[in-house]
């Protein structure tokens, strides 16, 4: 009887601190399903959501043990009997995994898996996922924003930040940017940024990472029929209702989980058009070896302004 190979891995067994991240180096490498496909991870996105779940804060927390990490890119390895979309040795990237991405195997669902763009590294592969998935979510399919209109990204030097700057800036969005750091305005400015006020005008669209912190004061930066889209939150906060009213203004909260798998497509397919023609670039933060996913999380909990997309190499 065959051995069955074994791969590195990061398992939580309870929630908790970054401490709870502990690496392994015995973790049997999963078999993909008829519908699946098995991946030889080289590089993995850490997302401010795994920090959460990680934590047994979020609403919808794993089920224990598990390993996290959402955002893999690297080299298909098997495909399940009724998968036709893939095969052994496309280098390809993921946007949701079944087995989790700190790991040096992932399995994901077909639909779930996407070609990498050949002028994208594994690493920038590893930042699509999460962040230009919920970009595109935020700016396509809640704000239903137009060409010309004014957007303001919070923690704009963020993975979400700099991929909603890149897309509202491909498709003619006026568009502003806030990050926590001058290094992080910089980034932003970089990746498409204006430096032009709004002239009293306002903003037409808010993307908000933060909305406990934030939500009051980005009322009253909307212009008439503004909308804030509500992409992070830690907490509660109280609000004003007439604040939305004089300006006619909408308050739109949006989860990346629930996109269909029709609008999960379209998103797909832009995303892969802006990267294959050069519009879209994913930045690159912080690196960390696997075995340090604990001390990633720490520096992700921490940081006092992101630059970049922090990923894990394998």
């Amino acid at each position: 009887m065959a051995t069955r190979k074994l791969m590195r891995a990061v398992v939580v067994s309870g929630f908790g601190g970054p401490s709870v991240l502990q690496f392994q180096s015995d973790i049997p490498v999963p078999n993909p399903g008829v519908t699946q496909v098995l991946i030889r991870d080289h590089a993995c996105g850490v997302n401010p959501v795994e920090t959460h779940i990680r934590s047994g804060a979020y609403a919808g927390k794993s089920n224990l043990p598990y390993t996290p990490g959402t955002d893999v890119a690297g080299e298909v390895e098997a495909v399940g009997k009724h998968v036709k979309s893939f095969k052994a040795g496309d280098w390809v990237f993921t946007s949701g995994t079944v087995t989790g991405g700190y790991a040096e195997h992932t399995v994901a669902s077909e639909e779930y898996v996407h070609p990498l763009p050949d002028n994208l590294n594994y690493k920038q592969g590893a930042a699509i996922g999460i962040p230009y998935f919920t970009a595109y979510r935020a700016l396509f399919h809640k704000a239903h924003f137009k060409a010309g209109e004014r957007v303001l990204i919070h923690e704009a030097s963020s993975g979400v930040g700099v991929a909603a700057c890149q897309i509202a800036r491909a498709f003619g969005m006026k568009l502003l940017g806030i990050a926590g750091t001058c290094e992080g305005l910089n980034l932003a400015l970089k990746n498409g940024a204006h430096q032009e006020a709004t002239c009293g005008q306002g903003v037409n669209v808010i993307v908000e990472m933060l909305s406990n912190m934030n939500l009051n004061a980005d009322l009253q930066l909307l212009s008439f029929g503004g909308r804030v889209i509500t992409v992070g939150c830690r907490g509660p906060i109280e609000i004003n209702p007439r604040d939305t009213m004089a300006k006619e203004t909408s308050i739109i909260g949006m989860s990346l989980f629930s996109a269909t798998k029709e609008e999960r497509a379209a998103s797909s397919a832009l995303l892969f058009a802006g990267m294959k023609a050069g519009l879209l670039s994913p930045v690159i933060g912080p690196e960390y070896p696997l075995e340090q996913a604990s001390p990633a999380h720490e520096d992700i909990i921490s940081s006092s302004g992101a630059l970049g997309k922090m990923v894990l190499i394998l």
